[in-house]
């Protein structure tokens, strides 16, 4: 009894200490780059927007890592909490994204917030592709959080796949409608950003709620572990090689990679995910062989993950 009562001690604070964590890297890896003023501002908001839209597409992916065969009073139970968790994120996500789009505006027209026109906000959402980008992720936010309240109302009304689709689209909406519509090789580059967006999401958000809602159940871990090794490996794999493709396709040289600002936050980005893949596979292990606390492990893992959201999303906000 007592890793489930730590697990529930632990999680009430969890999210909002991961979400720190993203903005205030987001917004110190910005600093670093000489982002200033309002695309400071930005890029501190789209690292709140990254880091729960994460947390929206793992809390989704709970009813595809509790099978129906693990569905009993425990497995319903972290069902139940998942869905619960769902509706404070999803919520914190639509604030997040309508923040976005304010600043975002602003920095388009080179204004204030202070000085922006709602004209100046609707021509930025309706007429430009970044602005188009965050309305539609405002719009997946909204299924999300509406769907997660219609499943704490009745829990067979949604399936938990349609949250998991929505959170999806609306987390991988912001990469590419962004810098990406402005790559040489347009169709390539959207491809592969969504992919390794996708994949990322998946993996991180997965992991996170693996270790803080399941893992401390041993029967739901069990059956929950293989399922997520197997997603696991195609996103680390998918995560890798499409993050190759969209250096190679936006860097103009690879001498950019020493060079710029932009090449500092990639190879910083791409060392942190290799260190997540290490921390991933030994917590699975620890996980297989029942060696706790996996608490423990989490809070490393999920600082490391929170860290990586932050400088992903300064490497969004910056050009090469």
């Amino acid at each position: 009894m007592g890793a489930p009562t730590a697990a529930r001690s632990t999680e009430r604070f969890l999210p909002l200490v991961w979400a720190l964590i993203a903005v205030g890297v987001a917004l110190a890896a910005g600093a670093l780059v000489a982002a200033g003023g309002v695309t400071l501002a930005a890029t501190g908001a789209r690292g709140l927007t990254d880091a729960v839209a994460v947390a929206c597409v793992g809390l989704g992916l709970v009813t595809v890592l509790v099978p129906t065969s693990a569905r009993d009073a425990a497995g319903l139970a972290v069902i139940r909490r998942g869905d619960r968790w769902t509706v404070p994120a999803a919520g914190l996500w639509l604030v997040a994204v309508l923040v976005s789009a304010v600043l975002r505006s602003a920095e388009a027209f080179g204004v204030s917030p202070a000085a922006l026109t709602g004209g100046q906000v609707v021509a930025f959402g309706t007429r430009v592709a970044a602005g188009r980008g965050i309305l539609l992720t405002a719009l997946c936010a909204l299924v999300v959080l509406g769907c997660a309240i219609a499943r704490l109302r009745a829990p067979e009304s949604v399936p938990g796949r349609v949250v998991l689709v929505a959170a999806l689209l609306g987390a991988l909406t912001p990469g590419v409608t962004g810098h990406t519509g402005t790559s040489p090789d347009h169709q390539f580059a959207v491809v592969t950003v969504a992919l390794h967006v996708g994949a990322a999401a998946l993996w991180v958000g997965g992991l996170a709620v693996l270790l803080v809602l399941i893992a401390p159940h041993r029967r739901l871990r069990e059956k929950a572990i293989p399922r997520f090794s197997r997603i696991a490996t195609v996103c680390v794999v998918g995560t890798g090689l499409t993050g190759i493709a969209n250096a190679v396709l936006r860097l103009p040289t690879l001498g950019a990679l020493v060079t710029s600002g932009y090449g500092a936050l990639l190879l910083t980005k791409t060392g942190l995910i290799v260190l997540l893949a290490l921390l991933g596979a030994l917590a699975r292990g620890r996980l297989q062989r029942g060696t706790l606390p996996v608490l423990r492990w989490a809070g490393i893992e999920v600082t490391v993950m929170a860290v990586t959201i932050g400088v992903a999303a300064a490497l969004s906000q910056t050009a090469p």
